[in-house]
């Protein structure tokens, strides 16, 4: 049974149509690269469903309830979680702070004077970072952790609203190999103990190939080809736009598509 169910998305501005009535379905437990060359409609189609833009036509539901024309914020309350290509983080907070503040944001908390923010569910902002292997680095202040170790506290902020569906745009961005690997391994335990979705954009096809379960491939706002990461390697449309020079993708094998740099 599918937890997400897109159909019909349309979005355009001015005379372009920037997504094109695509239509694609996710289910709990799976990951779903979303992929296509510069102006596609990626961006567009990932921040429809996030609620950041209003969709022209179509519809988004989650486990049954519609999406389009609420604000991001009831779309985060109802189960969707973000990362971002720049990882976005409080970096004058400690790491637990930072996941804390995701915490009163989901509780609708506010405090008085006589009560500490930093008093509020540590223990439970403990837990999450554990998750993601940050606990022990839970009270050294964000702005000097290395890149990777901050996406990985963008992950556990994620994960403050016990989401159903995580939404993780370019997660391997400035990236080194060995941290791509490791932040996306560590994504796909989270998806298998969560049993969360989660639809990601991705220019790195290494990636693609080791963990998503399945991709959808947009063109000019259209979805031109689904399936399997290794059945639409060699798909005749899918070369055509994605690199536009008939070359097929590198075929590595997923154990071996990252190494350390």
């Amino acid at each position: 049974m599918s937890l997400l169910k897109v159909a019909g998305l349309g979005k355009s501005f001015g005379g372009v149509k920037a997504v094109d009535g695509i239509h694609f379905e996710l289910a709990a437990g799976e990951l779903l690269a979303l992929i296509g060359p510069n102006g596609a409609g990626k961006s567009t189609t990932f921040n429809m469903v996030n609620g950041q833009l209003a969709a022209d036509a179509g519809s988004i539901l989650l486990d049954g309830q519609e999406l389009v024309g609420r604000r991001p914020r009831d779309i985060w309350r109802l189960g969707v979680g973000r990362t971002f290509q720049i990882a976005e983080t409080f970096a004058s907070l400690t790491v637990v702070e930072n996941v804390q503040m995701a915490l009163i944001s989901h509780d609708h908390r506010l405090f008085s004077m006589w009560r500490k923010a930093s008093d509020h569910k540590r223990s439970e902002a403990l837990a999450l970072l554990d998750q993601v292997g940050m606990k022990a680095q839970a009270d050294r202040p964000c702005s000097v952790l290395a890149y990777g170790d901050v996406k990985r506290v963008e992950l556990a902020i994620a994960m403050a609203n016990n989401p159903k569906l995580l939404l993780m745009d370019e997660p391997t961005a400035g990236m080194a190999p060995k941290e791509r690997n490791e932040l996306m391994a560590l994504t796909k335990q989270l998806v298998i103990d969560r049993n969360m979705a989660v639809l990601f954009t991705e220019h790195s096809m290494d990636v693609v190939f080791a963990y998503a379960d399945r991709m959808i491939v947009l063109a000019r706002g259209r979805l031109i080809a689904e399936g399997k990461p290794l059945e639409l390697r060699d798909h005749p449309k899918v070369q055509e736009v994605y690199f536009g020079t008939g070359k097929t993708f590198e075929k590595k094998p997923a154990a071996a598509a990252e190494t350390p740099a």
